[in-house]
């Protein structure tokens, strides 16, 4: 059934604790909050000094979950991300030393600067939530969630991600610098100290881990009507007839839209998906899911054929 929107006090603190240190990015920040409550992961475009890191540490510790920052270079090896067996001294046993993807908040910074081999050793265990080691398996923290950065305008000793790799990610959000008036209020804040504990996050979490974890368990409740099924179907479907696709968003991409847009819908407050949230993740959820034949294309050329097939699909009233 239908309800009014009616706002979450917890979430709406969670929004005001990450925006501190992220000035004038309300929008990005709703949509990585959903991304997270959705039980997806992120990918963040943009250059440095964007936000980007104060981004994932923020969530970590608005939720006060463990953080870890990997920074992923060209002779960074699997076994650096997920850990190794090391012998115990004087013994024949073996134990296993985890790796500092064992955190509830994962931030792989830069992940195109190092080798598709050990990019796979991390895709692997965002997809299963486990790393295997000799055979073994290691469950990874719950929640789980890790927020990727990459540098777009840079060419030279980047490996690009697969398009296998791409699809691991629920939305791909892209940094750019502030707006003149939200760059103003950033240096006014570096003069008192307001600035460095929102900077630190130095204050009590917000939401404890366990009612995150329970959130994410009732996002599937969200009610979605036929009419607004058949909005994303076409949404879907019309990223497969863009000229020159190789091939478009896949039903796995497909559903990943349409989890976000339920976690999207309940951040606002509400039951019930509305196509303005479709509409409203339709380029997070599906410009890196556009892969086209021979051609290498920037992600803000597919945002705007996602624009334009928005532009030609109607909404549902």
């Amino acid at each position: 059934m239908r309800s009014e929107a009616l706002l979450n006090p917890t979430i709406e603190k969670l929004k005001a604790s990450l925006s501190l240190s992220l000035q004038g990015k309300q929008d990005l920040i709703e949509k990585a909050i959903a991304c997270f409550f959705a039980g997806g992961h992120l990918l963040l475009e943009g250059p440095p000094g964007t936000g980007k890191t104060s981004l994932a540490k923020g969530m970590a510790a608005t939720f006060g979950g463990k953080f870890s920052r990997i920074q992923m270079t060209s002779d960074l090896l699997p076994s650096d991300i997920v850990g190794v067996l090391r012998m115990l001294p004087g013994s024949s046993e073996f134990e296993f030393r985890e790796g500092p993807i064992f955190a509830h908040f994962v931030l792989a910074d830069e992940l195109n600067r190092t080798t598709p081999k050990t990019q796979s050793a991390l895709l692997e265990a965002m997809e299963e939530s486990t790393v295997t080691v000799d055979g073994k398996s290691y469950a990874l923290p719950s929640p789980f969630f890790v927020v990727a950065t990459q540098n777009p305008l840079e060419f030279h000793g980047v490996y690009p991600l697969a398009e296998s790799q791409l699809d691991r990610f629920m939305m791909l959000l892209e940094f750019s610098s502030p707006a003149e008036e939200d760059e103003l209020q950033i240096y006014r804040a570096t003069e008192g100290e307001r600035a460095h504990s929102a900077d630190a996050h130095s204050s009590a979490p917000v939401m404890r881990l366990e009612e995150a974890n329970g959130v994410r368990e009732k996002i599937s409740q969200v009610h979605v009507e036929e009419t607004v099924l058949r909005y994303l179907t076409a949404i879907v479907r019309g990223t497969r007839t863009i000229p020159g696709i190789g091939h478009g968003v896949s039903v796995r991409g497909g559903l990943q839209l349409l989890r976000a847009a339920q976690a999207l819908a309940h951040v606002r407050g509400r039951n019930f998906v509305l196509p303005d949230d479709l509409k409203d993740l339709a380029v997070p959820c599906l410009s890196h899911r556009l892969f086209f034949n021979g051609i290498e294309m920037v992600n803000q050329a597919k945002s705007q054929m996602i624009e334009e097939i928005l532009t030609k699909i109607p909404a549902p009233k």
